[in-house]
């Protein structure tokens, strides 16, 4: 059974309303805390906001029955204050459990001092949130902004749309690392179900990573930098590499031995079983690499890399920028109007700018017919982009890559091109309104 928020206030809680915030703080919470009192404090988006959090509980949940979850104001704030300040879960953890501003937010009281939240309560909350429920509550803020900013819904939009790459934590990829990854992953997963199904061959299995260790940093280009000549360099590093190989292949035997124990005799869960499998056939498709690479000479086609192990939707991205060679991570599109909100956005996976142009400028449109106007760079043009993009929008700003006729080169040197690419350019964060909005509203 949950609830959006308690309907009784409890004795010594502050009401959300009546929550201080320190003028001169420049830190970011307390800004995106005042976007959430001012959500709070209007009776009309209030209404919306928890129309749209009673959605976050499964539908097929009874809402009546059980015991009381969290909070659906509290999933909220939480995961509002995760977005936006690209915290982990052990952060909020520590926050929620310590900063005072926060549990007032929360709703809780003088009484309640000693209550904390357990990790696995926060990570199980908020995974609640979905990429829909997300997008609405954007839609409801971008409108509230345009609210407070006078803005009516004949307002034209001015919108630019770019992409980054959001990175991921990862380490540089290499053949040889990746298949120390795997192997530490399948010794140490062997390791630790061996010991509790009591079965032997595994007591030194630290022992086992340190020197699979060792030897992958041998096969490093700087352990070969005595070498005076080029052949003697590639001969040496044919011999630290197999000798990593070989030991490699050892250790997985080894492994695969004790997994068909572990499966004879049903010691361990099946997730145990899969992880074991999982990263044995990362281990073998790195051997596999490095053998073609190395010994045959072959060069590895790219969609058969895998850059992590651990966040298998990493990209190699190379996008020309300049003292940037390359990016790991994925690129994320966004269409922002000239008033600093985002209106869409779109995590990019195997797709470059020139694919998703159009589709940025259809779904910013359904959910803000006013869009008018659009400024691109570069790197999304294509003529059939182009043609599309000019039956949508009443003006467009497109530069052309590449080399441009004398009537292209007119038409991009002109003021109307260069005036709407710079009003459609200016750059602000989507959430940027939450302080400035709750101000407005307040000298109000």
């Amino acid at each position: 059974m949950r609830e959006i928020q308690k309907k009784q206030r409890l004795l010594g809680q502050v009401n959300i309303a009546d929550i201080q915030f320190d003028p001169k703080s420049r830190d970011d919470i307390p800004q995106i805390l005042k976007g959430i009192q001012f959500l709070y404090l209007d009776d009309d988006l209030r209404t919306q906001l928890f129309h749209i959090l009673e959605r976050l509980v499964p539908p097929n949940i009874d809402k009546k029955n059980g015991r009381p979850g969290m909070d659906l104001w509290k999933v909220f704030v939480m995961g509002t204050l995760r977005l936006n300040l690209n915290w982990d879960y052990d952060r909020v953890h520590d926050m929620v459990n310590n900063h005072k501003t926060i549990r007032e937010m929360l709703g809780h009281d003088w009484e309640e001092d000693d209550y904390k939240y357990n990790l696995q309560t926060i990570k199980d909350n908020l995974a609640l949130f979905t990429v829909e429920i997300l997008d609405e509550i954007n839609q409801l803020v971008v409108k509230a902004g345009h609210k407070v900013l006078k803005k009516n819904e004949e307002t034209i939009l001015k919108g630019r749309c770019d992409s980054f790459v959001v990175e991921t934590n990862v380490h540089y990829p290499t053949d040889c690392n990746l298949l120390l990854d795997a192997m530490r992953k399948v010794i140490t997963l062997t390791a630790d179900a061996s010991f509790e199904c009591l079965l032997a061959g595994w007591r030194n299995y630290r022992l086992h990573i340190k020197h699979l260790k060792r030897l992958c940093r041998t096969t490093q280009e700087k352990a070969l930098a005595s070498l005076k000549t080029k052949e003697a360099k590639e001969e040496r590093k044919k011999e630290v590499v197999q000798l990593y190989l070989d030991e490699a292949q050892k250790l997985l035997q080894k492994a695969k031995t004790t997994l068909l124990e572990l499966k004879t005799y049903n010691l361990v869960g099946s997730d145990a079983i899969e992880g074991i499998e999982f990263f044995i056939s990362d281990a073998f498709r790195q051997i596999d690499q490095i053998e073609r690479r190395i010994f045959k000479g072959e060069t590895i086609p790219h969609q058969e890399k895998v850059f992590s192990l651990f966040e298998r939707h990493t990209e190699w991205i190379v996008r020309g920028k300049a003292g940037v060679k390359q990016e790991l991570g994925l690129r994320t599109c966004f269409v922002e109007d000239q008033f600093g909100f985002i209106l869409y956005h779109e995590v990019m996976k195997q797709i470059t700018d020139k694919e998703i142009a159009v589709k940025m400028v259809e779904e910013s449109q359904k959910r803000f017919p006013n869009l008018r106007e659009c400024s691109f760079d570069k790197g999304f043009y294509s003529r059939k982009n182009k043609q599309k993009l000019k039956e949508k929008l009443a003006k467009l700003v497109m530069p052309k890559n590449g080399k441009r006729s004398e009537e292209e080169e007119a038409y991009e040197n002109s003021e109307e091109f260069r005036d709407g690419k710079l009003k459609a350019c200016v750059s602000g964060i989507g959430s940027t309104w939450i302080s400035e909005t709750w101000n407005e509203a307040m000298q109000r």
